[in-house]
């Protein structure tokens, strides 16, 4: 029988030192948004249904066309070796045996290639951030694409690091024996900040038009990542992209904005079914799962849980998250009386009136 995933937390935070662990552990500012991503979930009851028959159970779903084996993925985060030597290789050969999606970060400690051939054939996706030296990024989403990847993520919402007291604290830098390993070439000899790159690296003029730009550079369909309002809903549909994730960057960034879980309510609303909509932030059950895809979301992405299981013991410490997440969500999937996701709907859930 599987633990909880708290006991995985528990073990990480043990094993991993300080100030790896502030890192992935930060929100900002007064970790407001980080909590509430979380606390967000426990408002949501379930309406349960009975008699359902539920002794076959398909928990399987398609995002973009490609199956995974149940609606969890893995959200990009940075510097997977920090939490273990392998760093995203493992990452990557967790997801595939696990048969989901992983989201690979610009900001890896593994480059593109070292990632894909450690694990040919999974379904992954590729994080972009734009920087000021759009050459640098205009190649890395060629070599993506080139490398097999199915789906460029674009994350909007860091024109700007978000103030995390802890790093600031615990003068968190990257370790000089670990690079920003997809970036490399692109910023030798400049003096790099605390996350590894030169200070002010990133683009903080990006537009919508970009996406524009994006999309001339490449086939893969473009998901964007950090929308949070019904506004912001739109204009991705009316600029062409194939996919939404809700994000606040678990709480990294603007401090006191929605739970994601809140937001996924506005945008799915707002979509009206021509995008695939996907939500991070604040996954730690199954059943939270659940909740998001009666609300509407395609599927969820863990970022925090993937990193503790990476921490614990590696590519087989993340595949026991995912295990226990794949679990816990067919189980309440049951319960509920779903006997598979496409019977997943709104009708599942209402929200406490707090």
């Amino acid at each position: 029988f599987p633990t909880p995933l708290s006991n995985v937390y528990d073990y990480a935070k043990k094993y991993l030192p300080k100030i790896a662990w502030d890192y992935f552990a930060a929100g900002a500012d007064d970790c407001t948004t980080r909590d509430e991503n979380i606390l967000a979930y426990k408002r949501i009851h379930f309406r349960p249904r009975m008699l359902r028959d539920v002794s076959v159970m398909d928990i399987r779903t398609k995002i973009l066309g490609s199956e995974i084996s149940f609606p969890v993925g893995i959200a990009p985060t940075g510097f997977h070796q920090l939490a273990w030597p392998d760093g995203e290789k493992s990452t990557a050969r967790a997801a595939r045996a696990m048969n989901i999606c992983y989201i690979a970060s610009t900001y890896s400690t593994c480059t593109l290639e070292e990632i894909s051939a450690a694990a040919p054939g999974g379904l992954r996706w590729f994080q972009l951030y734009i920087h000021r030296n759009r050459a640098a990024s205009q190649q890395l989403v060629q070599r993506a694409e080139a490398l097999g990847f199915q789906g460029l993520v674009l994350t909007a919402d860091l024109p700007y690091t978000g103030k995390r007291r802890d790093d600031v604290r615990n003068g968190f830098r990257l370790p000089p024996h670990m690079k920003v390993k997809n970036l490399e070439r692109a910023f030798e000899g400049d003096d790099q900040s605390e996350y590894g790159l030169p200070p002010h690296s990133l683009d903080p003029s990006v537009t919508w038009n970009d996406i524009y730009w994006l999309r001339s550079l490449t086939r893969l369909p473009i998901i964007i990542k950090g929308i949070l309002t019904r506004e912001d809903a739109e204009l991705a549909v009316k600029h062409g992209v194939q996919g939404i994730i809700v994000s606040n960057h678990g709480g990294r960034q603007l401090d006191e904005g929605p739970a994601t879980i809140d937001a996924l309510v506005e945008v799915v609303e707002a979509v009206r079914g021509r995008v695939e909509v996907y939500v991070d932030g604040g996954i730690r059950k199954g059943s939270d799962a659940l909740k998001a895809l009666a609300l509407g979301a395609k599927c969820v992405f863990i970022g925090r849980p993937a990193l503790w299981g990476l921490a614990y013991k590696g590519e087989e410490g993340l595949q026991d998250v995912l295990r226990i997440l794949q679990d816990e969500f067919r189980l309440s999937m049951a319960l509920a009386g779903c006997a598979s996701v496409s019977e997943i709907g709104q009708h599942l859930v209402q929200f406490s009136r707090l």
